[in-house]
């Protein structure tokens, strides 16, 4: 065997794995796009106007604020049956004492003695459920994906908006205390911070220890609009001893003690919430996809009624990221701008003797907001932000393969194959019943014709793709003259109007050398997509060059793609040419017409 025979077949090889490599890693270690845009009062979140009753009033921006303060208590892995009390057990299972059951027992007595002020809901997280991840998903509404979780342990800045920025941009002091991985997130963003090293999960106690020292002294000075405690001993507990220890049930007790020694410092503006960021497995573990890592705890509690109904026997489930748009709208806030959750209705309903059209109305104004902020995020998704500004005539790569394939498709759909057997070799007669006499170019011509039409009808036809981009811009310039509707459009009515770009038939004329340039680049980019279809079967008949069906299989192929290829390389030349003799005819009379006009 050659050595470059060699060569080749490892090189073919290791092609196939990465090819194989890249598509897995496309479907699994998906990516997002991070928008830098940030909601603000000055702006309304869509087309519509705001709902009719929060404009002018003191204070209000999208929405008037129902609370002036919130105290979040975020408890690390705190798993929604940690908070159930002792008589409930695990779906399947006996009921036995298990040693985190009835632990937040103050949770329960809250649900019982005060319906209406408190609520507990099973919080729905979305995988990776790793800490930095949903600390992201807490406070921007957005769904980090798996290519995030390796920088678990290197957190970097949100740039994204969140609801510590809106707080901030609203001049609300922020006083953290907890787990570090908060000042890596957000530098500089508090008015107050007590962090404390998160690495290590086999010390349960000097985290929490640190909160509980400056959590109340902080809370009875009142200087504060939102309080933040991040609390990590239920976490390192499970790590080093697992859930079904007597140490996670000292650790649930102790939770316990907090939120009673919060319930009873609360005022009326103020409103609490103890929440999961995830859950943990049997050992203690998360970071997966399992039913115990993505269930996790969330209790809402105020001092006045918050809830018109008393609880439902099951709790309800909801999204984790519906709490963001939630409490930003809570406290008057604008919701982040690429938040993808759903407001809790049944917090806006109001208390439970007031009207029923009142209530009604704080809802539909409620999920208003919110489906306006959502309509104008999936809008600026759906219409892609390019990185780059492409030329005018730039085709992408996907519209160039898909109508190269297209012509594969077609020859396939018409009923050709590439084998001999399955010439149409009928073909030479039609028109032609007597027979073409002593000439065989006629009949030959009249075959391949018929064999390669969907190359030839594609590859002349290529250069119409130059129109892809004008296409999808076909319905700008008919809204950039629409009247506008609301002062926010308004003011952005002029820039617009100064970036309006011109017709297709003016950017022909205003860049000529655009317009050829964009027609080599589309011409090699086709024959490049060719060059690799018969680049393909030509390794595919070298490296199955012994095979028993080499002759009546692959080397066929090769055959028809080389042949097929010539008939599209001398199709594309034409329809180039043609595209070109077209310009040159528009050029000269668009100069004459210009002419005639000076006159």
């Amino acid at each position: 065997m050659q050595k470059i025979s060699v060569l080749l077949f490892l090189a073919w090889v290791c092609f196939l794995f990465y090819a194989g490599i890249s598509l897995f890693t496309s479907g699994f270690l998906l990516t997002r796009l991070e928008l830098t845009n940030h909601s603000s009062c000055q702006e309304p979140p869509g087309p519509e106007p705001l709902p009719l009753g929060h404009r002018g009033e003191p204070g209000a921006c999208w929405m008037a604020s129902r609370f002036s303060r919130v105290v979040l208590v975020l408890i690390d892995a705190l798993r929604f049956d940690f908070a159930q009390p002792q008589s409930s057990h695990m779906p399947g299972e006996p009921p036995v004492s298990l040693p985190f059951l009835g632990k937040l027992s103050s949770l329960q007595r809250i649900l019982e003695i005060q319906p209406h002020r408190g609520r507990l809901y099973r919080s729905q997280v979305d995988p990776p459920t790793t800490t930095m991840q949903r600390l992201k998903a807490l406070t921007t509404g957005s769904l980090p994906t798996f290519i995030d979780a390796g920088s678990n342990f290197a957190s970097h800045a949100i740039v994204e908006d969140n609801l510590i920025k809106q707080l901030t941009s609203a001049g609300r002091r922020v006083v953290f205390m907890g787990d570090d991985t908060w000042k890596d997130l957000f530098p500089g963003a508090f008015s107050q911070a007590f962090f404390f090293p998160s690495f290590n999960v086999r010390d349960l106690h000097t985290v929490d220890n640190g909160i509980l020292e400056h959590l109340y002294p902080t809370m009875d000075s009142r200087e504060w609009d939102v309080l933040i405690a991040h609390f990590l001993g239920v976490d390192h507990c499970g790590h080093k001893h697992g859930p079904h220890h007597p140490e996670m049930a000292k650790k649930l007790s102790q939770m316990d003690h907090v939120i009673q020694g919060l319930v009873e410092r609360l005022e009326n503006d103020t409103l609490l919430v103890v929440a999961g960021d995830h859950g943990m497995t049997m050992n203690g573990d998360h970071g997966g996809d399992s039913e115990l890592e993505v269930s996790a705890a969330l209790f809402l509690y105020s001092p006045t009624a918050l809830f018109p109904s008393v609880p439902p026997e099951e709790p309800e489930v909801v999204p984790q990221v519906s709490l963001v748009p939630t409490l930003a709208l809570l406290l008057g806030l604008p919701i982040p701008f690429g938040n993808i959750g759903e407001v809790m209705t049944e917090l806006f309903s109001g208390i439970k003797d007031s009207q029923p059209h009142t209530s009604a109305m704080a809802q539909a104004s409620a999920l208003h907001l919110n489906a306006q902020q959502s309509f104008l995020l999936l809008h600026l998704l759906a219409a892609g932000i390019p990185i780059t500004t492409p030329g005018p005539f730039t085709v992408p790569w996907q519209a160039v393969s898909a109508w190269a394939l297209m012509a594969t498709q077609t020859f396939y759909s018409t009923g050709h194959q590439p084998v001999f057997p399955a010439i149409h070799w009928h073909a030479a007669f039609i028109g032609f019943p007597e027979g073409h006499g002593s000439s065989i170019w006629l009949p030959a011509f009249l075959v391949g014709a018929n064999t390669f039409a969907s190359h030839l009808l594609f590859a002349v036809g290529c250069p119409l793709l130059l129109l892809w981009p004008f296409l999808c811009e076909s319905h700008g310039p008919q809204k950039r003259r629409q009247t506008p509707r609301n002062e926010a459009e308004t003011r952005v009515r002029p820039e617009e109007e100064e970036e309006e770009e011109p017709l297709m038939e003016m950017r022909l004329r205003n860049a000529p050398h655009h317009f050829s340039a964009a027609l080599l680049q589309l011409g090699l980019k086709y024959l490049f997509v060719l060059g690799v279809q018969i680049l393909a079967c030509a390794l595919a008949a070298f490296i199955l060059r012994r095979h028993l069906m080499v002759w009546k299989v692959f080397a066929p192929k090769f055959i028809f793609e080389a042949v097929g290829f010539i008939v599209s390389s001398v199709g594309l030349l034409l329809g180039i040419a043609l595209v070109m003799r077209v310009d040159g005819a528009v050029s000269s009379w668009f100069k004459q017409l210009v002419l005639a006009q000076q006159r």
